[in-house]
């Protein structure tokens, strides 16, 4: 059996787990940028990275958000929930949804209420309104599991980008 290698030497700059490392390593990940939806009292959303494609039969997508967000409580009881899959000139709607304390459903900003009533976004290159099915403790966030029941995939344009804790587009 070989002896386990000293991370500080045989891996140059390895560094233990943390907040930091995880954080710093997924800045070099550059993920596509949508803002999730829901309808409380009043509309709540926010801009995230995590969105994933889960299965095909029955469609199923996840995201994560976590319990501190001011959208939790409402994402939490919601039945369903509208993604928007935004395009690269969306940055500032992308900005808008992500900083805390924004009257994010206030002018500039263009939706409509939706299927199920849930808050649906104008002018995104994609939205699904989907049905929630499943929330996972996961740390200080929860994943969202959620069936599609209806979208519109015929936005024009390009999707915008995160990387480098910055919003990017796409280049060819």
């Amino acid at each position: 059996m070989t002896a386990s290698p000293d991370l500080g030497t045989a891996f140059g700059t390895a560094q233990p787990a943390s907040p930091d490392l995880l954080r710093s390593v997924f800045r070099q990940h550059a993920a596509g940028v949508a803002v999730i939806t829901a309808q409380g009292e009043n509309p709540v959303g926010f801009t995230a990275t995590s969105l994933n494609s889960v299965a095909a039969e029955p469609p199923l997508i996840s995201f994560g958000v976590g319990t501190s967000s001011s959208s939790w409580p409402v994402i939490a009881r919601a039945e369903h929930i509208g993604v928007h899959i935004l395009g690269e000139h969306q940055q500032e709607l992308a900005a808008t949804f992500a900083r805390s304390g924004a009257d994010r459903f206030a002018p500039p900003t263009q939706w409509r209420t939706g299927p199920e009533g849930v808050p649906v976004l104008d002018g995104v290159l994609a939205w699904l309104v989907c049905r929630t099915v499943g929330r996972v403790q996961a740390g200080d966030h929860r994943i969202v599991i959620a069936e599609v029941v209806v979208g519109d995939p015929a936005g024009a344009g390009r999707p915008l980008l995160y990387h480098q804790g910055r919003f990017n587009a796409l280049r060819d």
